[in-house]
């Protein structure tokens, strides 16, 4: 067996170890934010956090993620209560089809974690492991930007360190 330390809460998985982070996610715990894209740790669709930082989730088997945290898409905020990534691509309308968006935000949260005022080459940087084939790269850009200003006020407002 393996725990799990997801969204603040553990699960208890009776999977092999070698299976992939995003199945249990989808398949046991019904997290659906992070998607099955290719598989193969190309397009990003997948991303989720493990201590802040991105993971392909389609690739990483479960054993790696002992005595971490993960961070899905469900914990950012809700659909009642977006966080500020969350927050920004809706109001920038930065999804089209939508389906690169949740590691699209989860990449962009954790670059404002490290960095609460990033410039365009490093937001560029940041997301160049997801790709996205609908064409909205400005508004997923103008909505880094925006949560960033958001991302700060929360952070000041926790009383956190703003860069």
């Amino acid at each position: 067996m393996i725990t799990l330390r997801v969204n603040g809460s553990t699960f208890d998985t009776e999977s092999d170890p070698e299976t992939p982070l995003l199945y249990v996610l989808r398949n046991e715990i019904q997290l659906n934010g992070a998607k099955f894209g290719c598989g193969l740790g190309q397009c990003g669709s997948c991303t989720v956090l493990a201590d802040n930082r991105p993971v392909f989730s389609c690739l990483t088997p479960i054993a790696m993620f002992a005595e971490r945290e993960i961070t899905t898409l469900e914990g950012l905020g809700s659909i009642d209560s977006p966080g500020p990534v969350q927050r920004a691509f809706i109001e920038e309308q930065a999804a089209q089809c939508g389906y690169c968006i949740p590691g699209m935000i989860m990449r962009a949260h954790a670059l404002l974690l490290l960095n609460s005022a990033p410039d365009e080459l490093t937001i560029r940087q940041a997301l160049e492991p997801s790709l996205c084939r609908c064409g909205t790269h400005m508004r997923i850009l103008r909505a880094v930007h925006r949560a960033s200003e958001g991302f700060r006020e929360q952070t000041s407002a926790a009383g956190g360190n703003t860069q």
